[in-house]
């Protein structure tokens, strides 16, 4: 499985992860005062829930499509990160149109650029 640490600078140590359908991420509390709040995917109604501050987390994506997901205190900081399961981006202008801050808003298009398939 994936193991995505918090950093000391307020990120996720992989901002941009891409999973086959069926796998695991696991997000580790490597510093404190951050968890992961899942913002928008494929399916809105099946998002896993939000994590505890400062609390292992994993979640097996079996749902293919974009998942956002931010710290709950600092999403509008631009904590956020995409994770692209099953190699599948048609929810991509759902992704895009999410209402964030501003500082968010633009780290969110430089993941996007990332993210884009070659």
């Amino acid at each position: 499985s994936l193991k995505i640490e918090f950093t000391a600078d307020d990120s996720y140590s992989v901002q941009v992860a891409r999973v086959n359908v069926g796998d695991k991420i696991e997000w580790l509390p490597t510093n404190e005062g951050h968890n992961v709040e899942f913002l928008a995917g494929p399916k809105t109604a099946a998002l896993p829930e939000k994590s505890e501050i400062d609390a292992a987390y994993s979640f097996v994506f079996r749902v293919p499509g974009i998942y956002l997901y931010g710290c709950t205190p600092h999403g509008n900081m631009g904590m956020l990160g995409l994770i692209i399961v099953g190699n599948d981006y048609h929810n991509v202008a759902n992704i895009k149109n999410i209402n964030l801050s501003p500082v968010a808003k633009s780290v969110l298009k430089r993941l996007l650029i990332t993210a884009q398939p070659d």
